[in-house]
C-alpha cells in the first residue's frame, strides 16, 4: 500500500469514525477513536453493501459506505453495553 492510499484510507476512516459518532452518539471519539471507529465501519459497510450489491465509487461513495457500516458499528456495541 502506498503512502497516498494510507493516507487517504485514514482521512476517511475518521471522517466516518466522527460522522457515525454525530448520528449515533450526539459526539466523536477523539482523532483515534474515531479513525478506529471507521475503519472497522468501513470492513462492515463493505460486507453490508457488497451482500446486497450496491457499488459506491470515489472518496464520497467510500466515506458513506464507512458511514453506514461505524453506524451499525456503534448500534451493536451499543446494545451490547446495555
Amino acid at each position: 500500500m502506498q503512502v497516498e492510499s494510507l493516507f487517504a484510507f485514514l482521512i476517511i476512516g475518521a471522517i466516518a469514525g466522527w460522522l457515525a459518532g454525530k448520528i449515533m452518539k450526539g459526539g466523536g471519539f477523539g482523532l483515534f477513536g474515531n479513525i478506529v471507529v471507521g475503519v472497522i465501519g468501513a470492513t462492515i459497510g463493505g460486507y453490508v453493501f457488497g451482500l446486497v450489491n450496491i457499488e459506491a465509487e470515489g472518496m464520497l461513495g467510500s466515506i458513506v459506505i464507512a458511514t453506514v457500516g461505524a453506524g451499525i458499528l456503534l448500534f451493536i456495541v451499543g446494545a451490547i453495553e446495555r
